[in-house]
Formats: C-alpha cells, structure tokens, sequence
C-alpha cells in the first residue's frame, strides 16, 4: 500500500478537523491506498475520551466519515456530502490502544449516490465499530469553495506492519 498525498496541505483557509495536520484541536489522520480500501492508521488521544479510557463515540463517528469521504476524493475523483451515517458500535475502544486501523471501501454508486462501508479494528484486531455512509457526490461541476483537488499515491509501497510500528 502506498500514502496518498493530501492536496490540501498549502490551501488557504483548509483545517479539517479529520486530516488538517496543522489543526491543534484536529484528529490528524493520513491515508494510505490498498487496492480498493483507504486504510488510517490513528492512535487515540486522552483529550478525545469520554467514559474513563474510552474512545468517544462522535470522534470514532468522525474518523469513520473522514476515510469515507477520501474513498470518494480518491476512487471516485469527486467531492460531495454525507448525507447519510449508519454506525454500528461493536466494542468500546480505550485510550490505551497504542493504534486503531480504519479501512473503508466503496460499495455501490448510483449516479449521485455513493454508498461506502468503514470500519475501526483496535491493535489486537477486534471489530470496534462499522458504519455505511451514503454520499451525495457532486458532478464535475462542483462548487467552487469544495476545491476538489486529486491525491495522489506518494512515496514507497509499506505495510501495514511497517506503519503500527511507528505507534
């Protein structure tokens, strides 16, 4: 699998909670692309707990719809809303986690409609939490404030081994 570039990264006004790696308060997250999947690799924070050691469910939400919307910028090169979020809640994940692995995948597309699966896998690989995000894909005549930018595979061919290793 290879890291995907994050077009964004000189963009005026750009500070995405989910990917914006300047954001103080953001969740940081890098993407990588393995075959069809986008895979992240995050390692969950104190400042993102809720219960005691827990990993909040609206930041578990919010990783789950930031690699669901790169699958679109990615495999289907457009830009669009979530209009959609089904998630399912398998297993709590705590703050001790050194890693969690999300994967997500492109499922089904209808002309506008996107339907992509995600998933949270904690480092001893047990399911956490799935969801299914439905996406209201913009044409090729996005509006401009989107600023659809392609990303592109970077660098070297790495595992995922090679990648939890840094946590």
């Amino acid at each position: 699998m290879r890291k995907l570039s994050n077009p964004y990264m000189h963009t005026e006004g750009y500070n995405c909670f989910g990917c914006a790696p300047h954001n103080p308060a953001g969740v940081h997250m890098e993407f990588y692309e393995d075959g069809d999947d986008i895979v992240s690799v995050w390692s969950p924070q104190p400042q993102f707990q809720s219960w005691i050691n827990t990993l909040h469910g609206g930041i578990q939400a919010v990783l789950l719809d930031e690699i669901c919307g790169w699958v679109m910028f990615r495999k289907l090169e457009r830009s669009g809303v979530t209009s959609k979020m089904e998630t399912r809640y398998r297993r709590p994940i705590t703050i001790d986690n050194p890693y969690v692995v999300l994967r997500a995948a492109l499922v089904e597309q209808k002309r506008n409609i996107a339907i992509i699966k995600a998933t949270i896998v904690n480092a001893v690989g047990e399911l956490c939490t799935e969801a299914v995000c439905t996406y209201f894909t913009f044409t090729t005549q996005i509006p401009e404030n989107m600023l659809l930018k392609p990303c592109q595979p970077i660098g070297d061919d790495v595992t995922l081994e090679e990648i939890v290793k840094k946590f």
